[in-house]
């Protein structure tokens, strides 16, 4: 094994071991633990609020990419937050205008808010385009996914209950047939919610890491140390 990969083996298995329990926790707490009565296939249905397990990959991912230092952790939960608020106006300007089978609104609201942030990104240092333009993206993607509430007609959070799940017409167009339908500003909370988590997430690995690497060797420490300067 090279010396390259012996050195990110620390990091490999602290990843590995914060990502199975994260998932495990997403997963109990959307379908088992807080949720709005069984369906009576082992799983539940969830509630309002719920974990959205892809949302934290996005965010733990750009914590790495900024530098996975204490500057990367305040900036990607910062804009992440830009980017589930601007995915909320996006949605509520949506549902407030035309509806199937029309996209223009949303291409426009899609256009408007690209402008606005770039715009800004030139006078706000802190404003960081690529964190808000996946974040924003990972809202739009729970958006469609749990059935663009307030858009698609009969969608998600329409007369969602256990018995509304049993008719057709009123399951809503949500993921698992509209087990995961959610209304928009839910949508845009909970997105927001785990990519915090995923924030989270990628710190704990960064500190996992530090625990589980090796400490040099006092000779080694002695051989790394550079020589001492000569008058």
């Amino acid at each position: 094994m090279s010396e390259k990969m012996k050195a990110t083996m620390p990091l490999a298995l602290a990843v590995a071991v914060i990502a199975f329990v994260y998932v495990e926790f997403a997963a109990n707490f959307t379908f088992h633990w807080v949720t709005n009565g069984n369906l009576g296939n082992g799983l539940s249905l969830p509630s309002d609020f719920h974990l959205v397990i892809p949302a934290g990959f996005v965010t733990w991912g750009m914590f790495f990419v900024l530098g996975a230092d204490t500057a990367a952790l305040r900036t990607t939960a910062v804009n992440s937050a830009v980017g589930s608020v601007s995915a909320l106006i996006l949605f509520a300007f949506v549902a407030s205008t035309t509806g199937l089978p029309d996209f223009w609104t949303i291409s426009l609201g899609v256009a408007i808010i690209a402008f606005v942030l770039i715009t800004l990104s030139g006078g706000l240092t802190w404003l960081n385009v690529p964190v808000i333009f996946t974040t924003f993206a990972a809202c739009v993607f729970w958006w469609i996914a749990t059935g663009l509430d307030g858009w698609a007609a009969g969608g998600g959070g329409t007369g969602k209950s256990l018995a509304a799940l049993t008719k057709p017409a009123t399951a809503g167009a949500g993921a698992f047939g509209g087990v995961i339908s959610t209304p928009y500003a839910w949508v845009a909370i909970n997105v927001f919610a785990t990519l915090l988590i995923g924030c989270i997430c990628g710190a704990l690995s960064v500190r996992v890491a530090a625990v589980l690497t090796p400490k040099p060797s006092s000779r080694e420490a002695r051989a790394r140390r550079p020589p001492a300067a000569t008058a």
